[in-house]
């Protein structure tokens, strides 16, 4: 299988148990945060952006992010990045396109993660470093 798609399917995977876990605290020191605006290109490409810091990380650990808009019940995975958990505020910006809705400007609800995946055994087990939720305006351009 291709790094992409792998990627993309162990991030979604983790985004899912976030949403069945709820929300984690974040260890002191850690957060994330994500900007009030939101930019919707006209492709329907969502990029978000915000900031975070982590440290202690010894597996792959990233920035996931997610949006809803209409239905607070669905929620569309929106890109992912590489995080470093080195204790320094890092900028994060993470850029997709929703399937099965459209998208437009005005409030969406987004949720970002700090998350380690660190192996447990043969496993990678999810390890939360940072969550936020926080509505956002989503603007054209």
């Amino acid at each position: 299988m291709p790094v992409r798609p792998a990627l993309a399917a162990a991030l979604g995977a983790a985004a899912l148990l976030t949403l069945a876990a709820g929300p984690a605290q974040a260890a002191p020191g850690e957060s994330i945060t994500v900007d009030s605006v939101g930019r919707l290109a006209t492709d329907g490409t969502v990029t978000l952006t915000g900031t975070y810091r982590c440290f202690g990380s010894t597996g792959p650990t990233f920035v996931t992010s997610s949006l809803s808009q209409r239905d607070p019940g669905v929620r569309h995975g929106i890109g992912g990045s590489v995080a470093r958990c080195d204790g320094v505020t890092h900028h994060w910006a993470n850029s997709g396109r929703v399937t099965g809705e459209t998208l437009h400007p005005g409030t969406a609800h987004v949720q970002a993660t700090v998350l380690e995946l660190r192996r447990v055994g043969l496993v990678p087990l999810p390890v939360f470093h940072a969550v936020t939720e926080r509505d956002v305006t989503l603007v054209q351009g």
